[in-house]
């Protein structure tokens, strides 16, 4: 009988993370591949991604729909109430032997409490992070104590982990996910790469992904007015954006992006996704990665690209030398942006290691899925570091 592994993904970038690893699956006689979609891919507001999915040629087994018109606090409190309700149900009909899921979104919490209390194990890619600014982190470290298997990205993650009262035995560091699309993904030339985006780049270029600091109260709103006020003093610079999750607050960020746009659509353009492909690709044309995406800290560093990382939202994860960090104010951004640009810094990029890794996340995750033991996986004990 093939071993049913159910596959949880709740955006488009969470996706792209896991492509390798769902084809790996998804070609594999011995494993049934399920997947479950829900989050921001069943959202028209964010692009309707689950389509991207259904493109890809893989088959969607169950659609969960969680995303309210909200994104207050009292929103993402329901969604997450909502989605533990249907991923219970959505267990107990497709009866997955096994569940893979990533990262530290509100969604994917409430697919794990679900398979917790349905008591099927879990596999959790990309525990032992830290960004202390997020209510992601809570989450990321709840997921790991209700998951029985552990893939990190890096060593330090692994014994984080481990100090988490996990079975050093299941813990196994396979570096960042997004990493093999760099290594397996076909990037586009410049010319292709505007002609995908229907923009033509200027002498400088940016590319920025700011989300909202879910731990902070309402301050999106200022954060995000002050860095466009220092990337407006800037002159030939070409601006990408790319929009936020659906987070507590995203939509204010949106809206502003929306009206800069609007009236600087000369030298900014901005999408709700990218997408892997024209995102992988605009790191090779772009000066810097500007914001506080992870993607800044995690990808952009294989390019030998520099990032401007603002605030506090990644404060506490892993960051390579060619990640320069920034204040929220508009006098720190201004400084951080000028660094950015000097001859100085740039010549050290080519010196810059990525600390996430240069393998293949797949090709060590799915062995371990296909193969572990999973009777007596659930009852785990608290693994003693003394």
């Amino acid at each position: 009988m093939k071993r049913k592994i159910a596959v949880i993904t709740g955006t488009r970038a969470e996706y792209g993370l896991l492509y390798w690893t769902l084809k790996a699956l998804k070609e594999d006689d011995e494993i049934e591949l399920l997947i479950l979609v829900t989050g921001m891919h069943l959202s028209p507001e964010f692009g309707l991604t689950y389509r991207q999915i259904e493109s890809d040629g893989f088959i969607i087994n169950k659609k969960i729909e969680t995303i309210l018109s909200s994104d207050s606090s009292v929103g993402v409190g329901k969604a997450m109430g909502l989605g533990l309700i249907s991923f219970v149900e959505a267990y107990k009909e497709l009866k997955p032997d096994l569940i893979l899921v990533l990262g530290d979104r509100f969604e994917i919490f409430s697919a794990v409490a679900a398979a917790m209390v349905s008591r099927i194990p879990v596999a959790h890619c990309h525990g032992g992070e830290s960004t202390f600014g997020l209510i992601d982190e809570p989450i990321r470290h709840s997921i790991t104590k209700m998951s029985h298997l552990h893939f990190t990205s890096t060593e330090i993650y692994r014994n984080r982990v481990i100090q988490l009262g996990e079975n050093p035995a299941r813990v196994w560091n396979v570096g960042a996910l997004g990493i093999e699309n760099i290594n397996r993904v076909k990037l586009l030339n410049k010319e292709a790469f505007e002609e995908s985006i229907q923009f033509q780049l200027l002498p400088r270029n940016l590319l920025i992904t700011f989300h909202p600091v879910t731990l902070e109260m309402a301050t999106a709103e200022e954060q995000f007015n002050n860095l466009l006020n220092a990337l407006n003093d800037l002159d030939e610079v070409g601006l990408i954006f790319t929009k936020p999750n659906a987070d507590t607050d995203g939509r204010v960020i949106i809206n502003l992006i929306d009206q800069f746009v609007s009236e600087n659509n000369q030298k900014s353009i901005a999408f709700t996704n990218l997408g892997q492909l024209r995102y992988l690709s605009a790191l090779q044309f772009v000066d810097g990665v500007i914001g506080n995406s992870s993607s800044g800290l995690i990808e952009a560093p294989s390019f030998k690209v520099g990032t401007l990382n603002i605030g506090a939202r990644q404060q506490g994860r892993i960051k390579a030398t060619s990640v320069i960090d920034c204040e929220p104010t508009i006098e720190s951004i201004q400084q951080g942006l000028a660094k950015l640009f000097t001859v100085e810094f740039k010549e050290t990029l080519i010196h810059v290691e990525n600390p996430y890794g240069s393998r293949n996340a797949s090709e060590q995750i799915v062995p371990v899925l296909k193969s572990i033991e999973l009777e007596n996986l659930i009852k785990k004990q608290f693994y003693d570091i003394l």
